[in-house]
């Protein structure tokens, strides 16, 4: 007997329980594209659901600097908004997904009234004398606190914004490090904060502050690699650009600074020209191959195109003294992609497999549908092959192992292959060659 479950529960169910509930809620942020924001809406969610932890209310604090500041704040505002929001909560048949809309409805809904409110909540934490809800955030310590109104440790400008006797001060904390606070109360039902509230809370907890740490971390990472390839970029383009311009500055200045006969000018001039020509080259090579859009992807039968590249003038000539050798299927299948953008990805794999493919040596194209969801193109050359490092490198930007390349051709086949929805693999050892294998995804003769 073979029985099938879902990964996760698709609605809640008073029977489950709360546990596998919040890790449910909780694992929607994996299987989302969210944002950080959504994220921790989940997490508010899981916090505040009443199948969740069933908490009544949630105010998020993020940290900026050295500064805790209150940015979202999610629950009812009155016990009849909380009874209008908990019965279609308690919906039947209703999903985390509807859940999650609801929530980030509700929090667009109140947010501009709140937010002047929610200005006020700023707190510095490396004040001496830092009041709750702030000093749990600080102290990096889960905080219960009961009778607020008459306990002076309690920030006084909190205690008006959230007009309740009992919270729990959740800090965000990752990596030894303050990413903000959660504080959760029960201002609608009054219900008791129970010790296992607060171990379910802390988890929840737990989660949110590596959320913002790893998409802080993530940005950080953004930027260094920005300015990492920025930095190539630059010195590429310096070293690229050097050598014409240098010449086309030496060669003018000799025809404006001394005379010269009519066969020394035009040698000049000519020369002058093909330097022009090489940096028109350069500036359209990098735009060309740096800027793919493709504005629909079509059906196209690949065919056809593996067998005319072959024929192309640039091709045939630096074929001459090598073979290429094309295997198709007979099968009919179509490929989803751009016809010129595949040839164009073609022409690049082919140039680079006879460029390094030695005199009598041969390059294979072969093509197969490898499964109902994929074609497969292989384009192998028979040169040197590549050691792990170039390996690892060669889709890097201006990354080339010839003395004239760009460095751009192996990353706009990657990139053709991406926005085709599809795939590209290496493999290559010294000595061996080198095998590149795209994958596009398959279409019949008219499906659509």
């Amino acid at each position: 007997m073979i029985n099938t479950y879902r990964m996760q529960p698709a609605n809640f169910h008073p029977d489950i329980p709360k546990e596998l509930v919040l890790l449910s809620i909780i694992a929607q942020s994996f299987f989302q594209p969210f944002s950080l924001e959504d994220n921790l809406l989940v997490i508010l969610t899981a916090l505040t659901s009443g199948a969740g932890i069933g908490f009544n209310r949630a105010t998020l604090f993020l940290t900026e600097g050295d500064k805790l500041k209150a940015t979202m704040w999610l629950g009812p505002r009155s016990p009849e908004e909380a009874e209008a929001i908990w019965t279609m909560l308690n919906s039947p048949g209703l999903g985390y997904a509807e859940i999650v809309e609801h929530n980030r409805g509700l929090v667009n809904r109140i947010m501009p009234d709140l937010q002047p409110r929610l200005r006020l909540l700023t707190y510095n934490l490396e004040d001496e004398n830092l009041k709750l809800p702030a000093r749990a955030a600080r102290d990096k310590e889960i905080i219960l606190v009961s009778q607020a109104s008459s306990d002076p440790a309690v920030d006084r400008h909190f205690l008006n914004f959230i007009q309740v006797d009992e919270f729990l001060c959740l800090p965000l904390v990752a990596s030894n490090e303050v990413m903000g606070e959660i504080v959760v109360d029960n201002a609608i039902t009054h219900a008791p904060i129970t010790s296992r509230d607060i171990e379910l809370a802390s988890l929840c907890a737990l989660l949110a502050g590596n959320y913002i740490y790893t998409t802080r971390l993530y940005k950080k990472v953004l930027e260094m690699e920005k300015m990492a390839a920025l930095g190539e970029m630059a010195a590429f383009i310096s070293h690229q650009l050097r050598n014409p311009i240098v010449a086309i500055g030496g060669f003018t200045r000799q025809l404006l600074d001394q005379p010269c006969d009519r066969e020394r000018c035009d040698r000049n001039l000519h020369i002058i020209q093909q330097e022009i020509q090489h940096l028109e080259d350069i500036i359209f090579r990098l735009s060309h191959f740096l800027k793919i859009k493709i504005k629909e992807l079509v059906p196209i039968d690949y065919r056809p195109i593996l067998l005319s590249v072959p024929e192309r003038p640039d091709i045939k000539a630096k074929a001459r003294d090598k073979r290429i050798s094309i295997s198709l299927p007979e099968d009919t299948s179509l490929i989803l992609c751009d016809p010129v953008y595949f040839e164009e990805a073609i022409v690049n794999l082919l140039d680079n497999a006879l460029d390094v493919t030695p005199p009598g040596g041969r390059v294979y194209i072969r093509a197969c549908r490898s499964n109902r969801k994929w074609v497969t193109i292989t384009v192998k050359d028979s040169g040197p092959g590549l050691d792990e490092k170039s390996q690892n490198k060669m889709f890097s930007p201006f990354f080339s192992t010839k003395e004239t390349g760009l460095g751009l051709g192996l990353l706009f086949v990657r990139r053709v292959l991406e926005s085709c929805g599809g795939k590209v693999e290496v493999r290559s050892k010294p000595g061996r060659g080198t095998m590149f294998r795209l994958y596009f995804l398959a279409r019949e003769r008219g499906q659509s």
